[in-house]
């Protein structure tokens, strides 16, 4: 579902509501570059209509010599498109430096992308799947791919940037306006491309501290069969699946406590310590079947957090 955008201030037919410190100046550049367009072919095309109407060929009349240029007109109409680009790239430039150099006291969240969702670690180690955020506070975003180039995008915050396989790329915002906007991925990455989506919330002040304090708290409201089921949807649904259907990684349907053929033709049982082998060394034993591209979860997940994965896993096998 996507989510309701419910921070509203003045937008337009071609840019959506601003909301964050840099809307400002993206939307100046580009009504700049938008209203130079529109007086250009508005021009141009007048000017072919007059000349069109002007000067067609008459019944009776004779060619006369063509002109052979026209010094000044040549200087004017090749000199001001060389001013206008200059102007544009430098109000673009200053804009981009402007959006990549991060203030010194930026809270800093990083981004995962993987096909088909967005994953978000918060300063205390928290880890979810939507991007949450103080209203007023310069937010640092360090985000790479784990597997295919994706783009974020939120479109109220002018924000755009590829996210790479294999390096960090970096930018930041300051929103401005409590509420909740869309995030989207601006790289088509597969075929589930379009529901890559994620809800973008900026809290207003003093309630970002409360809901990342309740957020990492998964045991406080939750069992820990509950607990595993999230951190399964949060962390695992994008390669294994719970339905029996195949994915990247084999599926979590009657996983536990069934024997698994491994690549090397070796069998073992799914049980407590081969889960949590599989989630601390998942290349040790690899199913056979599949390729051995599994991340490892050392240090993201304790063991609390294992032993509810592994609850869950158990209730699935039932």
């Amino acid at each position: 579902m996507t989510p309701t955008i419910l921070a509203q201030t003045t937008g337009s037919f071609w840019l959506p509501p601003r909301a964050s410190t840099a809307s400002s100046n993206v939307d100046w550049v580009f009504y700049f570059i938008y209203y130079i367009s529109v007086f250009f072919f508005l021009l141009i095309v007048g000017l072919a209509l007059l000349f069109v109407l002007r000067y067609r060929r008459r019944p009776g009349a004779r060619p006369s010599e063509a002109p052979h240029g026209n010094l000044a007109l040549e200087l004017t109409w090749s000199g001001i498109p060389i001013i206008i680009v200059v102007a544009i790239f430098v109000l673009g430039f200053r804009g981009f430096m402007d959006m990549t150099i991060a203030p010194a006291n930026a809270m800093e969240i990083k981004v995962i992308a993987q096909k088909w969702k967005w994953v978000f670690e918060y300063p205390n180690g928290h880890v979810d799947e939507e991007l949450h955020v103080p209203v007023d506070q310069s937010v640092l975003l360090v985000m790479t791919s784990l597997d295919v180039i994706h783009g974020f995008y939120i479109p109220a915050f002018r924000v755009q940037l590829d996210v790479v396989p294999g390096r960090y790329n970096k930018t930041w915002f300051q929103a401005t306006q409590p509420g909740e906007y869309v995030l989207y991925c601006a790289q088509y990455c597969g075929k589930e491309h379009s529901n890559m989506l994620a809800r973008v919330i900026v809290h207003k002040p003093g309630e970002y501290e409360t809901w990342l304090r309740d957020a990492s708290d998964l045991f406080k409201t939750r069992s820990p069969v509950e607990v595993g089921q999230w951190l399964v949807k949060v962390r695992c649904s994008s390669c294994h699946s719970i339905d029996g259907s195949a994915g990247t990684g084999p599926t979590f349907k009657g996983l536990f406590g069934h024997e698994q053929k491994l690549r090397d033709g070796s069998k073992v049982v799914a049980d407590e310590n081969y889960i949590r082998e599989s989630i601390l060394e998942p290349q040790a034993k690899v199913v056979a079947g599949y390729d051995p591209v599994m991340p490892t979860f050392k240090g993201q997940l304790d063991d609390r957090e294992i032993m509810a994965v592994i609850d869950y896993l158990k209730s699935l096998a039932k």
